[in-house]
């Protein structure tokens, strides 16, 4: 409760009976601040332009956090493949480079499959659309973010593998071989 002096509160009376309120005490202070104030409805609005402009942004964020997800384990896929081929002969593990426990971006270990020696289709080995092998010496790859896998690069736990296919050739997602 505002208690105004005598004097203060005959000027404010006054102010009111003719809707000029310059004398009135405090008056010049109140439009000041009110003035650098906002209101509720415009804190309302920019809220609500900030949410949708982060709902926007969000979806697109996680598209390119999974685009360098998958770049990343292409990279690694990259570096182990030169690491086993600057060997006379390939290791029967990762362990053979000195890469036991590497995981990929998904924080699973990469599979590393020699095969074996003899003619015909290696057993395990990963295939393409035709069941063909798609590599001839070992098979390489990140079993992706679902942590699940098939042989078959058509198979639907196979789709979002990052491979080495083509002997080295081709790396990438399964699903786009």
């Amino acid at each position: 409760m505002l208690i105004l002096p005598r004097d203060a509160l005959a000027r404010t009376f006054a102010a009111v009976a003719t809707g000029d309120f310059a004398d009135v005490p405090g008056t010049a202070a109140r439009r000041r601040l009110l003035r650098r104030a906002f209101t509720i409805i415009e804190l309302i609005a920019v809220t609500t332009v900030i949410g949708a402009l982060a709902g926007l942004a969000v979806p697109r964020f996680r598209g390119v956090l999974e685009r360098a997800k998958i770049a990343h384990a292409m990279s690694d896929l990259h570096t182990l493949q030169i690491e086993l081929a600057a060997h006379d002969s390939l290791p029967d593990t990762l362990a053979g480079i000195g890469r036991t426990g590497m995981l990929d971006p998904w924080g699973f270990p990469y599979v590393y499959y020699k095969f074996p020696p003899g003619p015909g289709n290696p057993p395990g080995a990963r295939k393409d659309r035709f069941l063909v092998p798609v590599n001839s010496t070992y098979d390489l790859y990140s079993i992706g973010p679902d942590g699940d896998t098939s042989a078959a690069f058509t198979a639907s736990k196979s789709r979002d593998d990052v491979v080495r296919a083509n002997d080295g050739d081709y790396l990438g997602l399964a699903s786009k071989f």
